[in-house]
């Protein structure tokens, strides 16, 4: 199945809307492979699996690198994600030489393509995926929202 940014940023707002299912952030992620299929998906795990780097963006990352034709390399690919990348989900988007990150809502307390950090674009560094930001932005930051919310009782 081809899908549009648009129409990723949509299954992966999906993908994080059963987070909280486990106990987990609604945030999701999904990798579209060069000719704009999807290659892997995935929503937050940390709770489900006790591993602090269950991501969404790791998972779907490792699942893309096994299904993409370069190894571990995902050139021409783009990482779709419900919430600006962290510090270990920007370095894994510039390790897995993504030609692309894709985010919804801003995170100005751990975001690290552009909020608060920079990794993504980071000039030191050998591969700068280009970053867009913004895409059904709200839509995120209301998923987040109200799963926080419910965590405090509100």
């Amino acid at each position: 199945m081809t899908l549009d940014v648009d129409a990723a940023m949509g299954r992966a707002l999906e993908l994080a809307a059963a987070a909280p299912e486990w106990g987990d952030t609604p945030i999701g992620a999904v990798v579209l492979g060069p000719d704009g299929a999807v290659l892997a998906e995935a929503a937050n795990e940390r709770e489900k699996r006790g591993d602090p780097t269950a991501h969404a963006e790791v998972l779907a990352l490792r699942a893309a690198a096994e299904r993409h034709g370069d190894g571990w390399r995902l050139t021409g690919c783009t990482l779709v994600v419900t919430l600006e990348p962290c510090t270990m989900c920007a370095g894994a988007s510039v390790l897995s030489r993504v030609d692309r990150v894709v985010y919804g809502a801003e995170d100005p307390k751990a975001g690290a393509a552009g909020s608060l950090w920079d990794v993504v674009r980071d000039r030191r560094l050998n591969h700068r995926p280009e970053v867009t930001a913004g895409v059904r932005a709200e839509e995120s930051a209301t998923l987040l929202r109200a799963f926080f919310r419910s965590q405090r009782g509100l």
